[in-house]
């Protein structure tokens, strides 16, 4: 009977993490379907941009208030996950605080800082709350934020502080058992499983609360905040699946395949550039014979029409964007009025993603639903809203890139379905006929400075 807990536990972490891991493998499997994009180059440059950035917060802190607040979560959250190991630890062998033996008064210096993190994320994360639901900033209620993602947000919040919360006054619980046993108020075998270890400077101002409890109300406390904690963590473990917050786990990949060429150049299209070096090759034969080996190669789209055109970064890119809205609060479009989102655009691949996976889901492969993510998620006018000036990619803290997946969308548009602007067409067709973007012949170029 005494290992029923243990068997429980167990079974709870193992359904868990079992859980968790079958849908990161829908994630990796929605991931590949995109285009295969080679990023294995200048290793030592990708890690120390890995470092910089999604370690060192480097792009979070250019605004001061927030970026030092998610530093507290962020640090917290990782380094309060040690306690987690203990937890996991204790719950499989039956035993409590089973590193304090190992590691004496080094054990007592880590639960006095889990504690004090605590604490700093406790308040990090009401200001975050009000952040968002106080203070009307306006990247935190523009339209695409409405409904699930606003929710999404502020359910992260509740879970930080009820997590947080269950710790310390778990701990309290434990602090009062150890100082009864001290005491020798508390003489039975399960009151002297609690050894006495640890530094509680948080949960020491909440223990005189239960002064005056017997030790069955104190274990029960105990016990009770230290199941609901870790099941907790365990339910917070498989929401992110469905949640914004998947960016902790994937912005160390997502900035390491970030491009590491100036954020101004654009990628030429293979086929394209194919073409044009035909073109000025003087010895070129357009008319011979294909390359056997490509006969039987489906064309690819020029651009992109639907997530399956889009190579894997980007819908890696698609997962990992925060929603947190600095690309979109940068961007001259949306400043001015337009429609245009680069958030909305993340956004919208991604559910465009999941819609997708959700059909290979249900029927075993792909079949097509009807839908593209061009017109059906995102519109031809917020796509040519952008002014293609990079602000986007320059302000997100994780290096996502909504440019690249904006100007995919506009080659598809322009060179499979002939659907430019009337200016950029006939922009073009001057640059085609004259050389230049101007409706003037080469010759009467300098005719300007005649007068």
């Amino acid at each position: 009977m005494e290992y029923i807990p243990n068997i429980i536990f167990t079974l709870l972490l193992i359904a868990g993490v079992g859980f968790f891991a079958s849908n990161i493998k829908k994630m990796i499997r929605n991931i590949k379907l995109g285009k295969e994009v080679d990023r294995s180059d200048r290793k030592g440059e990708r890690f120390a941009q890995m470092a910089r950035i999604a370690l060192g917060q480097s792009k979070m802190v250019r605004r001061p208030v927030a970026g030092f607040l998610h530093i507290v979560v962020y640090v917290g959250f990782v380094i309060i996950n040690i306690e987690v190991l203990e937890i996991i630890i204790d719950g499989i062998t039956g035993q409590h605080r089973i590193f304090a033996p190992f590691l004496g008064g080094v054990y007592d210096f880590l639960i006095a800082t889990f504690e004090i993190l605590a604490f700093l994320v406790l308040a990090s994360v009401i200001v975050f709350w009000i952040r968002r639901n106080v203070m009307n900033i306006k990247r935190f209620i523009m339209g695409e934020l409405k409904g699930w993602p606003k929710n999404d947000a502020n359910y992260i919040l509740y879970f930080e502080v009820v997590l947080m919360s269950l710790f310390l006054i778990m701990n309290a619980a434990d602090l009062t058992i150890q100082q009864g046993v001290l005491a020798g108020q508390f003489t039975s075998e399960a009151a002297l499983h609690y050894i006495n270890a640890g530094s509680f400077p948080i949960s020491g101002f909440i223990a005189p609360l239960f002064d005056g409890l017997g030790f069955e109300t104190l274990h029960i406390i105990e016990r009770t905040c230290w199941w609901l904690h870790i099941v907790g963590i365990l339910i917070f473990l498989n929401y992110l699946y469905w949640s914004k917050h998947l960016h902790i786990m994937l912005a160390f990949p997502n900035v390491y395949f970030a491009k590491l060429t100036p954020k101004g150049q654009l990628t030429n299209m293979e086929a394209v550039t194919k073409e044009v070096k035909m073109m000025m090759d003087p010895d070129a034969d357009p008319f011979a014979a294909p390359d056997p080996s490509e006969a039987d190669e489906v064309p690819a789209a020029l651009g992109a029409n639907d997530i399956f055109d889009l190579d894997q970064v980007q819908l890696l890119n698609a997962y990992t964007c925060t929603e947190c809205g600095r690309c979109t609060s940068e961007c001259p479009a949306n400043i001015t009025g337009k429609k245009l989102s680069p958030r909305k655009i993340m956004m919208e691949t991604r559910d465009r993603l999941e819609d997708v996976g959700a059909v290979i889901n249900k029927e075993g492969e792909w079949k097509d639903d009807g839908k593209t993510l061009l017109n059906d998620y995102i519109t031809p006018e917020e796509l040519w809203a952008c002014t293609t000036c990079n602000a986007c990619v320059e302000a997100c803290p994780i290096g996502i890139d909504p440019l690249s997946i904006i100007m995919e969308m506009r080659r598809y548009l322009v060179l499979e379905n002939s659907a430019a602007p009337t200016e950029l067409n006939v922009t073009m067709g001057n640059i085609e006929n004259n050389g230049a973007p101007w409706p003037y012949n080469q010759m009467d170029r300098l005719n300007w400075s005649k007068e």
